[in-house]
C-alpha cells in the first residue's frame, strides 16, 4: 500500500456463541457456519476469522473484515452487507465488542514501515492482538516537536522487534477510542516483551486508556468455526 492508497476500513467484531447455538446438532452448526461465512464474504473484500476462547472468557471468535474506501458510500455498503449477513443468526451469536477504524499515513514518519500489516494478504501469522488506544488531553496540547520526540523513541523500540507486524487505525469521532492498534506475530512471548519495554517509554505518561485488549489465534475461517 502506498501513501496515496485509499483508506482501508478494518472492522473487528468479537462474538460469543449463545445457548441455542450449543443446542444445535453438529450438522446444523456446520450449515450455519457455511451460510454466515458466505454472507460475510459477500459483504466485504476480505474476512479473517480467529479463535479467541480460551484466550479470554467472554468471547469465542473474532471476525476481521476489511474493505478499501474508494467512495463515500463504501462504509455504508460494508455495514449494510455485514448486518444482512449476521442478523439472520443473532439467535446463535452475541456481539461482545466491536472495534473499527481507517488506515491513513502516519504524521510522525514519512516512510511506510515494512512491518505494516496487509489486511488483504492471504497469509496470516499465528497470533493477533488488538486493543483500543486513547491519548490524554495534554498529549494533543503539546507542541508537535515534543510529540515527535517521544514518538521517535516509540518507533526506535518497535524497530527492534521487526518480526512483529503492526497496523494503526484511526477512529477519531466514530468510536469512543482514538485509535485501534493491531499487532500480528509468530510468538506471543516476544510480543509481551515488546509491550513491557514500551511501558517504560516517555510517551507512556500520555496514555489514558489501552484496554480492553484481545488476543486471538489464527486458523483458516472454516477451520476456526469447526472448532466450535
Amino acid at each position: 500500500m502506498s501513501e496515496l492508497s485509499s483508506p482501508i476500513l478494518n472492522h473487528f467484531a468479537l462474538y460469543s456463541f449463545t445457548e441455542p447455538y450449543w443446542q444445535l446438532s453438529p450438522e446444523q452448526r456446520a450449515e450455519f457456519h457455511q451460510k454466515w461465512l458466505a454472507g460475510l464474504r459477500d459483504a466485504t473484500q476480505k474476512v479473517h476469522i480467529y479463535q479467541v476462547f480460551p484466550a479470554e472468557a467472554g468471547s469465542d471468535i473474532l471476525v476481521w473484515s476489511a474493505t478499501t474506501i474508494e467512495d463515500k458510500c463504501d462504509t455504508t455498503r460494508l455495514f449494510k452487507g455485514y448486518a444482512r449477513a449476521t442478523n439472520l443468526y443473532r439467535r446463535f451469536i452475541r456481539p461482545v465488542d466491536i472495534l473499527w477504524g481507517y488506515t491513513r499515513p502516519s504524521e510522525y514518519t514519512k516512510v511506510r514501515s515494512t512491518r505494516e500489516i496487509d489486511p488483504f494478504s492471504g497469509t496470516r501469522k499465528p497470533y493477533l492482538v488488538i486493543y483500543p488506544f486513547v491519548k490524554t488531553v495534554n498529549w494533543y496540547l503539546m507542541s508537535r516537536e515534543a510529540r515527535q520526540g517521544m514518538m521517535n523513541e516509540h518507533i526506535r523500540i518497535g524497530k527492534q522487534y521487526d518480526q512483529i507486524g503492526q497496523l494503526l487505525l484511526y477512529s477519531f469521532g466514530v468510536q469512543d477510542q482514538e485509535f485501534v492498534v493491531i499487532y500480528e506475530m509468530e510468538e506471543l512471548t516476544l510480543f509481551s516483551q515488546l509491550v513491557q519495554e514500551l511501558r517504560s517509554a516517555e510517551g507512556r505518561r500520555f496514555t489514558e486508556r489501552d484496554t480492553p485488549l484481545h488476543s486471538a489465534i489464527y486458523h483458516p475461517a472454516e477451520e476456526t468455526l469447526a472448532l466450535f
